[in-house]
């Protein structure tokens, strides 16, 4: 790996966040196969429950250091919004694309934008407030509706959206006082401890195939968020976050290898318009020196 560390920083952060968003949608598959098996509490309990194994397993020693928070409200508000963002998305993905609801989910950098301003009283300008409506209307383009094809089960991505907006926003007031260990680990509590007073009434009895795809799902979570982590460690956000957007085309791309999954003209056509909009939006606060949109340990990710 010598030829990797002689990378310049912002080529090796660039590649940490390919990495990260090639295995979150890889996640993302298995949560849409798993979810064919046992009921979307099994997955979610997999998830998040596989994290905190993994997570306890090699932050051993750090553990007790890492769980002290000045902010153990909030630490729980981040970890029940992380929940019902990944409840809504896979949720989603038993009726929906892997890209088509990636592609709404991707509202969150400009959603956290909006909460920002709303929340935290900082300045939104006319351009960025430009570019904010154009996402949403780029969201309605893919969702339709009022269409025939539209359902409720639509709206699902864009609860994830609004969800993973209140995790940033609740990470943001809490800046950077506090470690990304001491965020996953919350989460990994929070979510676990929630899903297993809820799985033993939703329990399938999974086959092999079912808890093959069990043990591996939080294992994937995990090294998604530990990439995207050493992304943010190694590289300025202003180098690595566009890069963030290539999860969309990793989880069209694992669509149609595992589903047959072709997202439609509104979808692609909608989805353009989202990663433009965000793109605009990012590189509005890139300018006036804003703290990054998104925390760099959950960037848009259940």
């Amino acid at each position: 790996m010598n030829w990797f560390a002689r990378l310049p920083a912002q080529s090796r952060g660039i590649i940490f966040m390919l990495i990260s968003v090639t295995v979150f949608s890889s996640q993302d598959m298995v949560a849409k196969m798993l979810g064919q098996r046992v009921d979307v509490a099994q997955v979610l309990w997999s998830r998040y429950g596989g994290q905190l194994i993994v997570l306890i397993i090699i932050f051993a020693p750090r553990l007790r250091t890492a769980l002290r928070t000045e902010h153990p409200v909030l630490q729980v508000l981040r970890g029940l919004m992380q929940l019902s963002a990944a409840a809504c998305f896979f949720t989603a993905l038993q009726t929906q694309g892997l890209g088509e609801a990636t592609a709404v989910a991707n509202l969150a950098p400009v959603l956290i934008t909006l909460g920002a301003a709303l929340l935290l009283g900082e300045a939104v300008g006319p351009r960025r407030i430009a570019g904010i409506v154009a996402a949403l209307i780029g969201a309605m383009i893919i969702i339709r509706p009022g269409a025939d094809v539209f359902s409720l089960a639509s709206l699902l991505p864009l609860g994830t959206a609004v969800s993973l907006a209140g995790y940033a926003i609740s990470t943001r007031y809490i800046g950077l006082k506090e470690s990304p260990l001491t965020g996953l680990l919350y989460s990994g509590l929070i979510c676990t401890g929630v899903m297993t007073l809820i799985v033993p009434f939703r329990w399938v009895t999974p086959d092999a195939h079912a808890i093959a795809l069990m043990s591996i799902i939080g294992l994937l979570g995990t090294v998604g968020q530990l990439m995207m982590i050493r992304a943010y460690a190694v590289a300025e956000a202003s180098a690595v976050a566009p890069f963030s957007y290539a999860g969309l085309l990793a989880a069209s791309g694992w669509g149609y290898l595992a589903f047959g999954d072709v997202p439609d003209g509104p979808t692609i056509s909608g989805a353009l318009v989202i990663v433009a909009a965000g793109l605009y939006v990012w590189q509005r606060e890139r300018q006036r020196g804003a703290t990054p949109s998104v925390p760099p340990e959950e960037m848009g990710q259940p």
